[in-house]
């Protein structure tokens, strides 16, 4: 039977070397706040409940958190004054007064930390039988970094780097900060930690020793990437590439064509078919789900869309909380806002926008065409120039046009109105009213051609040439 497993996930820090006002741990990184990621990863092993301890701008940490994951085991918890690492965690205990069992230690500023070694830690946790378990980590500079002291192979403490004598600084396992501990060692042990350290804070690390007395440490050993922290917009950066590299990695592992994975962006939670192929520049994002064998082109962007099998996007379109069924043809340039919901076979072309726009299949609107609050059936044309003139400065209104609906170039179509099946409108009409089925709707001013025209305007313009400049009025020039 596995143990109860809590986590607690330390988010209270200010990032002073971030330079902004905005806490560290709310900075984006591939559309998610760095703290989400440790979060996901531990709701992920079944952790509940989960405890973002939480300090600077603890509302906002909060609220951000809580939008995030509305649904998760989630209790916070507040660190008052910045006193180390161990008070943070401490400041966790009465929300986990009632939990028996391990507790999982993260860090909200540590994003790239796999599932893969928490389960990892936890095999090792079984295994060694005691109190508490770590991951440690080797970087190529280990300046800064507190070192994993062993004796005999067996982990007996972990030394501050500003502690450590110089003989202890030579030593290249770093501790990671990544804990797993029984819920009955931790609450007393953190009780018992002194500030005696050269930052008169209370270290974490601490526990190590106290809980090497009581029996062996497990421990891990993970890349120092996946255990790097983030303190400055350069390593936010270089963490949200190691990360974009994981994710590209992934897909075409799984059957995706990537043209150029560096600079394809695509957000954790995106999912996507295989045989899709991805060209340079493309950016998808949220829930996003691409089906198989897609194609986006180039500078495309896709925003908690579905698209379904076989759809073709061509380069620079934007989708944005959008349907798209299966086979459509999507761009250049096209503009697919929130609402729009295409069925199979739907054609989409340059310059055109839809929102709230249902398109039944095989639909088309292939140019310079605006289709707002629309509902439109199967087998529609709707020719370049035409809008929906859907909002009337107070109210949006719908426009409706029936199956094998033809509108021609240039149309206005001013809701509420409806267009009944088989319909025609003519190019350049303004349609106020419903249109019948099978009727025809033109609202032109009839065509005046004025043969001759032409040559007697040239006349009369020659004819004031050779008069030259007229005399100004007597009375006009005071």
């Amino acid at each position: 039977m596995t143990a109860p497993l809590a986590a607690v996930v330390l988010c209270a820090g200010k990032g002073t070397r971030m330079k902004s006002e905005k806490a560290k741990v709310l900075h984006p990184i591939l559309g998610k706040p760095i703290c989400a990621y440790p979060l996901m990863r531990a709701l992920e092993l079944g952790s509940s409940p989960v405890v973002p301890v939480v300090g600077h701008q603890a509302e906002e940490v909060e609220r951000s958190i809580r939008a995030h994951f509305p649904t998760a085991p989630l209790r916070f918890a507040l660190q008052k004054d910045q006193r180390g690492t161990a008070d943070a965690v401490r400041s966790a205990e009465s929300a986990l007064k009632d939990f028996k069992g391990r507790v999982l230690i993260l860090y909200g500023d540590v994003p790239l930390v796999r599932r893969e070694t928490l389960e990892a830690l936890s095999a090792a946790h079984d295994k060694s039988g005691g109190v508490l378990s770590l991951v440690s980590t080797s970087p190529a500079d280990p300046t800064g970094y507190g070192r994993v002291i062993r004796e005999m192979g067996k982990v007996v403490r972990i030394v501050e780097h500003k502690d450590a004598p110089p003989e202890q600084r030579q030593v290249r396992e770093c501790n990671a900060g990544i804990y797993l501990v029984e819920s009955s060692f931790l609450w007393k042990a953190l009780a018992n930690i002194r500030s005696t350290n050269a930052q008169g804070e209370f270290y974490l690390t601490d526990l190590v020793e106290m809980a090497a007395a009581q029996g062996p440490v497990g421990s891990i050993d993970a890349e120092f990437g996946e255990t790097a922290g983030v303190n400055d917009r350069v390593e936010l950066a270089a963490r949200a590439k190691e990360l974009q590299a994981r994710i590209n990695t992934w897909h075409m592992r799984n059957g995706v064509t990537l043209t150029d994975p560096s600079t394809t962006y695509i957000e954790e939670g995106v999912a996507i078919g295989s045989d899709t192929e991805i060209a340079p520049m493309v950016t998808l994002s949220g829930a996003t789900v691409v089906g198989r064998n897609v194609t986006v082109g180039q500078g495309s962007v896709l925003h908690a869309s579905s698209v379904a099998d076989g759809t073709t996007i061509k380069p620079y379109t934007v989708l944005e909380e959008a349907r798209v069924g299966e086979r459509c043809i999507l761009g250049p340039f096209s503009r697919l806002r929130p609402g729009t919901d295409l069925a199979e076979e739907v054609h989409l072309g340059n310059f055109v926008e839809t929102k709230k726009a249902r398109l039944g299949r095989g639909s088309k609107a292939n140019h310079l065409a605006y289709l707002g609050d629309a509902k439109i059936g199967s087998g529609v044309n709707v020719g370049a120039g035409t809008i929906t003139c859907n909002y009337d400065g107070v109210n949006k209104h719908l426009t409706e046009l029936g199956d094998g609906v033809f509108i021609g170039s240039d149309t206005q179509l001013v809701a509420p109105v409806k267009v009944g099946d088989g319909a025609y409108v003519g190019a350049g009409t303004t349609v106020t009213k419903d249109v019948p089925p099978g009727s025809l709707a033109v609202s032109r001013t009839p065509q005046v051609n004025m043969e001759g025209w032409v040559e007697r305007k040239k006349a009369r313009m020659a004819k004031s040439a050779e008069a030259g400049p007229s005399k100004p009025d007597k009375a006009s020039a005071g």
